[in-house]
């Protein structure tokens, strides 16, 4: 059976044009419903984008053997305080020394809220890193001028720093930073390098860095004073999960830890940090669906109340029609197209009035918005099939109309 579509579709237009506000009012609930999805999936995959580039990129194919896992709950959080060991220098060295799927392994020191100051100019709560040489080989930061702190910087226990963009600008205002002195926490250092800017991330500087090697800030620091990263690069993708398995292993064993008994340290990879992130942001997006499917089931109730008025209006008509040895089937599927139709119109138009926001918000504001394809390949389809859904009962009714009776119907 050939179905013809060009017919109820161009009724449903001429339906819509020759009845404009009752058109508008009864695809409202479509539209809203189909904007606010995109705009919540707009939002969520584009913060995720954001967070996966600017926070959970942690180099190409590296993760970190930390001191504490990710941590979802207080109770999590006094356990692991409890039990969990700094990650040691030994730490670093038995990994360093044993891992034999990994690249490369590394590794920083972390020490935030420090005072850098330089001739008249100073900047606080900047984060000093120690590094090992070979962090390069990993590192997301580029050099944008001069090097990077090298292993034998770190022989040396040089005082040596790389600094991120903005403490460069803010201590050496219009002036080439690359062997200037400065001071870190009373200390003085030199300039080797300059890092390429990166931006900000939720309103936070990543510029505000600097990197000394790793011996230099534990002498400064004290090697108690914090908890070692050991960063370790795979050879690939495919080898991450081995080789994450390859350095629990060696941690487990170094620290004496009973095969049943929980790991003592954590392994942090960007798919950990993303899983995480993924969660909190498809909580709100859960949140949201409550609210869509109202705005649908408002959506097709109208639509279908529409159609049924619509049926009414045209009872005579589809009396003429059956007279004229119409189907049942032809007039289900005539009725059934027009509700898509209008639906589908009503989930495009909220379609291209959720973009059009998305796109005014990511240029006039820091909030990341993208509107990924399959978002407004779902709307439209949803959209669509709840056209389908509530055109049935309507349908239905004008299907079952007896054309004798619908020709004595008096409007």
């Amino acid at each position: 059976m050939k179905i013809n579509f060009r017919e109820p579709t161009a009724i449903a237009l001429e339906t819509m044009r020759s009845h404009k506000l009752r058109s508008f009012l009864m695809l409202l609930g479509v539209i809203l419903s189909v904007m606010t999805l995109i705009l919540v999936v707009s939002l969520v995959n584009g913060v995720n984008v954001y967070f996966a580039d600017k926070v959970a990129n942690m180099g190409a194919n590296v993760f970190r053997v930390n001191q504490f896992p990710i941590i979802n709950s207080e109770e999590e959080w006094v356990k692991a305080n409890r039990t969990n060991k700094k990650i040691t220098w030994e730490d670093y060295e038995l990994l360093r020394d044993n891992l034999q799927l990994p690249k490369t392994v590394a590794a920083t020191a972390h020490h935030r809220g420090s005072k850098v100051r330089a001739e008249h100019q100073s900047i606080d709560d900047v984060t000093v890193n120690g590094m090992t040489g070979n962090y390069i080989e990993m590192a997301v930061e580029e050099v944008a001028n001069g090097r990077f702190v090298t292993d034998s910087d770190d022989d040396h226990r040089a005082n040596v720093g790389f600094v991120g963009s903005e403490v460069a600008n803010h201590l050496f205002p219009g002036q080439d930073a690359l062997g200037k002195e400065f001071f870190v926490d009373g200390h003085e250092f030199t300039v080797i390098g300059v890092g390429k800017a990166i931006g900000t991330a939720f309103g936070q500087s990543q510029d505000n860095y600097i990197y000394i090697p790793i011996h230099t800030f534990l002498k400064i620091y004290g090697e108690n004073s914090t908890s070692l990263s050991v960063n370790v690069q795979a050879r690939g993708q495919e080898w991450i999960e081995r080789s994450q398995e390859e350095a629990s292993v060696l941690m487990r064993a170094r620290r004496h830890i009973a095969p049943n008994a929980p790991d003592t340290f954590g392994i942090i990879g960007s798919d950990s940090l993303m899983g995480l992130w993924k969660n909190l942001t498809g909580t709100l997006a859960s949140g949201m669906v409550g609210l869509v499917s109202v705005f649908m089931l408002i959506g097709g109730i109208v639509i279908m109340n529409v159609m049924l008025a619509s049926v009414t209006e045209r009872t005579r008509e589809i009396g003429i029609r059956k007279s004229l040895g119409a189907r049942k089937t032809d007039i289900l599927l005539q009725i059934m197209i027009e509700s898509i139709v209008m639906s589908g119109i009503g989930g495009i138009t909220g379609l291209l009035i959720a973009w059009a926001i998305a796109m005014v918000i990511k240029v006039a504001t820091p909030v990341p918005m993208s509107v990924p394809f399959y978002a407004a390949v779902i709307a439209i389809g949803v959209s669509s099939a709840v056209g389908m859904f509530f055109g049935i009962y309507p349908a239905r009714k004008a299907a079952r109309l007896d054309p004798i009776e619908a020709l004595r119907f008096e409007a």
